[in-house]
């Protein structure tokens, strides 16, 4: 089965009121569908980093964003991981800025995922920064993830 790391993004989308906004309302519709037939699909993953950042703003919020997450387990980091996400940030890869970005792509490498899922498009799923993101995982040794949205990632596993 295919595992998929959930980066912060995924989550808000999944919790929470539909917002009023057309375009995301669109994403989270698109995530909730999505996540419906996931677990079912996929070998779900988080991290630390993704339960520390559902924990902030609103209360409320943060309480809906974790019980999202409550049972899926986490992916372990270690010196790889710390030193993958210094090599995307050296690179500039990732912005020196947005060491939490590259440490969501660094722990999807290092632990085998096959997938990363994100809406974030400034510094993950960026088309302009992906084959530098590629590159610095496979010169450290290890297959980066397939960086994707969940529309992306729907009907993967539906036989075709």
């Amino acid at each position: 089965m295919d595992t998929v790391y959930l980066e912060t993004t995924i989550v808000g989308h999944i919790a929470g009121r539909i917002h009023s906004d057309p375009f995301t309302a669109a994403r989270q519709r698109t995530t909730r569908d999505w996540w419906q037939g996931a677990a079912s699909m996929y070998e779900l993953y988080v991290s630390q980093l993704v339960v520390d950042e559902c924990s902030g703003g609103d209360p409320t919020a943060a309480s809906e964003r974790l019980a999202v997450i409550e049972t899926l387990p986490f992916l372990q980091t270690s010196e790889d991981v710390d030193a993958l996400s210094a090599a995307l940030i050296s690179a500039k890869a990732i912005p020196a800025s947005e060491p939490r970005d590259a440490f969501h792509i660094a722990i999807s490498a290092v632990n085998g995922v096959n997938y990363l899922l994100t809406w974030n498009f400034k510094h993950i799923a960026n088309a302009a920064l992906r084959s530098r993101i590629e590159q610095v995982c496979r010169d450290a040794g290890f297959e980066p993830p397939v960086i994707c949205t969940p529309d992306e990632l729907a009907g993967t596993n539906d036989g075709t």
